[in-house]
């Protein structure tokens, strides 16, 4: 199958073209013609599986058949949970849209606002945007959305974990009511389908992969450690394997940071990314990552939404997630497009549980591997994990207790008792939450992921 023959655009076709795409992927052999149609969709699709070319394409050619001549209007609105994610989205409708005459902005918390407002002076067909600096323009009146005829809600369960429902409530009241719908998502949980009941008219539903899968390119496997050893055994793999672009997640800020001071120590160049670095420490460690020159990249769930490499060859958790759903997102990020990827996880005896909760959610044992001089103390006793955070793992110095900033959603923490369940031991079934970014709404993890504290601009 090829792109031409979804029904797109030569435009289009050669866009893809050039950069390097010949066949689609199934989520966008499935996608592109439904969307083509006119029709809502619900999709299923795990990272790295072609979704965002899945719904911008198409986008991109419904625009592009009304032609609206002089500046015209916002006509498609694009939310996403994360700052990196809104650029990612945006990055592509440009790539794609180079041989149309439309114009696309990003938006998000976290920079000043002001150059934001000028560019929607402008012209802007397409706006990719996080829900927090989105309400902040409509307060300000600074943006109009009263002519959206298409809405992209893009990892809609990372939004809706994150506290967003009610920020994705006020952007829909001021939306046209006749308008087409497209709901993305990784995981398809009872408050995924009461969002769409609510939004989408009659949607076509399109999963391209069993539920919470994981892909089979991708190696697991397990090493259990002592809490106390695992950054001796994570600088020990890393140099006895010779890994090279290697993600390593922590479940919090001070953990990352720690984690890469230590490895910078070890001789392996290593930078941390997480809510409290500024966009722009954050934007050079992933280009510094992404072309290979930044041997390891340390960061929390939150921070790492966004990171989209074709070939990642590596990727570690330093600690479980407290959310199974937040492991098949994590190692989804390796494996793509065809390549072949390993996922390691570094287990101490604290996450045994977290182990076995994520293992009934993917269906299948993790090979273990016992690497000598790193076998388990059996007299060391299990301690609980208490705000994504115990003792020797990464926090503001080993056997210091916990960090008092641990993010609320770092590492897919749920709501309630450190996330496992949500009343009565039950499995939660939802994912964990992801923000990323410094400062803005839709992007700030300590803020979006506070409560009590708001979440600040």
């Amino acid at each position: 199958m090829s792109f031409a023959s979804l029904g797109l655009s030569s435009e289009l076709v050669r866009a893809v073209t050039e950069r390097g795409y010949t066949e689609p992927t199934p989520i966008q052999a499935q996608a592109i013609p439904v969307i083509l149609k006119g029709g809502d969709l619900m999709g299923g699709a795990q990272t790295g599986t072609g979704k965002t070319a899945g719904f911008t394409l198409p986008l991109l050619q419904l625009l592009a058949d009304k032609q609206v001549i002089g500046k015209g209007h916002i006509r498609a609105l694009v939310l996403t949970p994360t700052r990196e994610l809104a650029a990612q989205v945006e990055e592509s409708v440009r790539i794609y849209g180079k041989h149309l005459p439309l114009k696309s902005m990003m938006m998000f918390g976290g920079v000043n606002i002001n150059p934001q407002i000028k560019q929607l002076h402008g012209r802007v067909d397409i706006l990719v945007a996080t829900p927090g600096r989105l309400l902040d323009h409509l307060h300000q009146k600074t943006v109009d959305l009263s002519h959206v005829e298409i809405l992209v809600l893009d990892e809609a369960d990372r939004m809706l974990d994150m506290g967003f429902i009610r920020d994705i409530k006020r952007v829909l009241a001021v939306l046209p009511k006749k308008r087409q719908n497209l709901l993305f998502s990784a995981t398809f949980s009872d408050e995924i389908k009461l969002l769409a009941d609510g939004l989408l008219n009659n949607p076509v539903l399109i999963e391209v992969a069993r539920r919470n899968a994981t892909a089979e390119l991708i190696e697991q496997r397990v090493y259990p450690v002592d809490r106390e050893k695992k950054r001796t055994l994570l600088t020990h793999l890393i140099k006895e394997h010779n890994w090279f672009q290697v993600l390593v997640f922590t479940r919090t800020k001070h953990g990352a940071n720690n984690l890469a001071d230590h490895l910078n120590k070890e001789g392996i160049p290593s930078l941390a990314i997480h809510g409290n670095k500024s966009q722009a420490a954050r934007t050079r460690a992933l280009a510094e990552f992404k072309t290979a020159k930044l041997q390891v990249l340390v960061a929390t769930d939150i921070a790492a939404r966004g990171i989209d490499i074709v070939e990642l060859p590596h990727v570690v958790n330093f600690e479980l997630p407290n959310v199974p759903e937040d492991y098949v997102h994590r190692i989804g990020r390796t494996g793509r497009a065809g390549s072949n990827g390993e996922a390691s996880s570094l287990v101490c005896i604290d996450e045994k549980k977290l182990l076995s909760d994520i293992e009934r959610l993917i269906k299948r044992e993790i090979p273990v591997v016992q690497v000598p001089g790193f076998e388990p103390d059996p007299r060391i006793k299990a301690e609980p994990i208490l705000n994504g955070q115990n003792r020797g793992q990464g926090g503001r110095g080993q056997g210091q207790g916990r960090s008092q900033s641990a993010p609320r959603a770092a590492g897919g923490q749920a709501r309630t008792g450190g996330g496992q369940a949500r009343s009565g031991g039950a499995p939660r079934t939802g994912t964990g939450g992801k923000p990323a970014g410094g400062a803005g709404r839709g992007a700030a993890p300590a803020s979006a992921q506070h409560r009590s504290g708001g979440r600040g601009r």
